[in-house]
Order: structure tokens, then sequence, then C-alpha cells
């Protein structure tokens, strides 16, 4: 449908673009309103049962737990084929409303270079740009040792502005910028006190080279589930100077990553797929338990043919984070997706033992749902 629209139209359509049947991932709705001009809307949630062992009130029986890990609203929009936008919310981590964790304009200087000013994802390493629901196994599988996600205020989300565009037809990536940085370094168990000296901006970048198919798009891929053939690595670093500050000290905070991603279609009855990643993290030595040296891998499957309503992709993962207050996090997953429409409709079963230093290993098995209109 195309139509003009006066300021009180416009208001309308996006009321009923509200309304619209379900699409796509991130557009469930899309209105146009005139040439290069449109309003999108879609949403999505992922939700799970757990069983974790000895996390009963009683400390020795298994939990028995259903939860929403994610609800999320995704907004965008089209000005003109040079001005885009997106709005996506978050529930928040109560659980009680949502909270706004993209909102930003996207300039199109040219095919090969675009401006992003507002708040999103700052550059980092790939299972980060991906996030909970496009990676393989979905969730924050790799928040032990890609130490993002969570750890900031808006969901590893900041406030500033970058350059992002690829060259080579779209097989040499790039993105650069210059950030807030005050929600970069937040951990939950980590008190953070004031920050002492220069107020210094948080600088990221993140360069990937695609040596087979190329990748679109600034928000990244976890897995392809068989769709492209892919062999890629990516360098990332952040650093920000006085970024690492508690009640006690402040220190400059910095970060460097660099990860793979191998998939072949064609491995037998289906396509094969091995990432891994490794970390360097700094803090000036003011959070021993946040500086240190980390490392993930995962490797999956997923069969070509259909069983039922979709495709079966086995899948297993390793992580481990070995900071300098000598208390290491290991992990490592079992589990199954079943892929019904990619990332818009799975089912995961996985299986999951944590090891930490000092304490008795953990098992948990958990059954996740993700939807996507």
């Amino acid at each position: 449908m195309t139509f003009e629209f006066k300021q009180g139209q416009l208001l309308t359509a996006i009321a009923a673009a509200v309304m619209l049947p379900a699409m796509s991932a991130h557009a469930g709705g899309t209105i146009t309103f005139g040439e290069d001009k449109s309003i999108s809307v879609g949403f999505g949630m992922r939700s799970s049962f757990s069983s974790v062992e000895n996390a009963a009130p009683n400390g020795t029986s298994n939990s028995q737990d259903f939860s929403l890990d994610s609800a999320r609203i995704y907004l965008s929009g089209s000005l003109n084929k040079h001005i885009k936008g997106m709005l996506n919310t978050e529930k928040d981590i109560a659980g009680q409303g949502f909270q706004v964790i993209d909102a930003n304009v996207q300039f199109a200087i040219a095919p090969e270079l675009t401006i992003w000013a507002g708040r999103f994802l700052s550059p980092s390493d790939r299972a980060n740009m991906a996030g909970p629901y496009y990676s393989l196994g979905g969730g924050y599988w790799a928040g032990i040792a890609s130490r993002y996600g969570y750890n900031g205020g808006h969901i590893g989300r900041d406030d500033g502005v970058a350059v992002v565009g690829s060259l080579m037809g779209g097989k040499l990536a790039y993105a650069f910028g210059a950030f807030e940085g005050n929600t970069a370094f937040q951990i939950a168990p980590v008190t953070l006190g004031t920050r002492t000296g220069s107020d210094g901006l948080m600088y990221a970048g993140r360069v990937q080279v695609d040596f087979w198919d190329a990748e679109p798009g600034y928000y990244g891929t976890g897995n392809y589930l068989g769709s492209k053939d892919i062999l890629a690595f990516g360098i990332a670093g952040r650093s920000q100077k006085n970024g690492a500050y508690s009640t006690t000290a402040t220190g400059d905070y910095a970060s460097y990553s660099i990860d793979f991603l191998m998939e072949k279609k064609g491995v037998g009855p289906g396509a094969l797929s091995i990432e891994a990643a490794g970390y360097d993290y700094d803090t000036s030595d003011v959070f021993l338990s946040e500086q240190g040296t980390a490392y993930s891998a995962g490797v999956g499957y997923i069969f070509d043919q259909k069983v039922g309503w979709g495709q079966f992709q086995p899948f297993v993962r390793y992580q481990k984070f070995s900071p300098d207050n000598d208390i290491d996090t290991k992990r490592y997953d079992v589990g199954v997706n079943y892929i019904i429409d990619g990332y818009n409709a799975q089912v995961s079963t996985v299986y999951s033992n944590t090891d930490v230093t000092g304490a008795s290993d953990v098992d948990a098995i958990s059954v996740a749902l993700q939807v996507q209109f």
C-alpha cells in the first residue's frame, strides 16, 4: 500500500501497523507512505523451563522454574533512502516493564558507508553482536567468555556515534565509534563508585573479513543455519580512560577479542558450523574478578531433511573465563535445536555443566522457546 500521509494520518498508520499480521523477524507489519518512507513493527520473545541442580530453596533439590527470559518490541522506519532509524525495547530485569535498548538513526552516506548515532551495540565480538536471538542454541550462552551482554545498563548497548560500512563486495566489514562508556562495565555483583580524573569516552572498533559468502548487516548472526557458506575472521577492541572504577580506585578499561566462524553446506546430509573466540580484559587491577583471559568454542550440525515442521541441529559449546583473582569459570553445553522457521520459530533443549573454582559443579537442563513476528 502506498499513500500520501498528513501528520494525523501518519499517527493513525502507526497505530494500525501494530495490529498487522506478522511477516518477518524485524518487521511484523510494514506501512509505506511515500517513496522510501515506511514504518515497521514486530516483536520477539524467549521463554524457558529450567531445572538446576541443588537450586531449590532447601539447597538440596533441583529447582523447577518457568521464565520469560526476553520480550522485545521492534520498531523501525525509513524517512528516505539515506535516513533510517530503529527503536527496540526489552523487558527490564525485574520483568515489570520495558526499557529502551536501541534508539538510533542511520545516515547512509554511500553504499559502503553509514553513520549510526544514538543508542546501539558498540562494535565488539560476534557473540555480543548476534545477541540472544541469533546465536547457536540461542540465549546469552557466551556470557562467561564474551562479557558484554547484560553487563550494561541497556543490555550491552551504549550511547554514541559510529561509522559502519563494508568494502570488497561486502566481504570486508568495519565499524569504529566513540561512546559514553558508562554502561560498558557494569556487572551485577560489582559495586561501582564514582569515576575520578578525566571523563574519557569509550572508543570501540571491529574489522571482519569474509572469505566465502559475504555477511550482511551491522548486528550480526552467530549461525546461518545452513543457508550460507561462511569463513570469517573478526577482531574487535574497546578502551576507555578511567573506564573501570570502584568505590576505592579508578583505572583504564580495555578489551580485545578475535573470533572465527566457519559454516559449510553439503557436509553429508546437512551443514557443519565451527566457531571460536578468544578474549583479553584489562581493568588496571581495579576489578581482578573482571580482568583476565577467556575463550569459547562451539560446533553445530543442521540436517537438511525436515522432520515434521522443522530441522534438527545438535550442538556442543564450551567456554572458560580465567580472571586474575584465580576463580575460574568453565561451562560446557550439549543440546539440540528444532528449527521451525529460522530464528523466527525454534525450540532448544540444552544440558549444561558449570564449574567455578572452589565450588561444586552445577548441572542444569533447560528447554527454551523462541518466537519472533
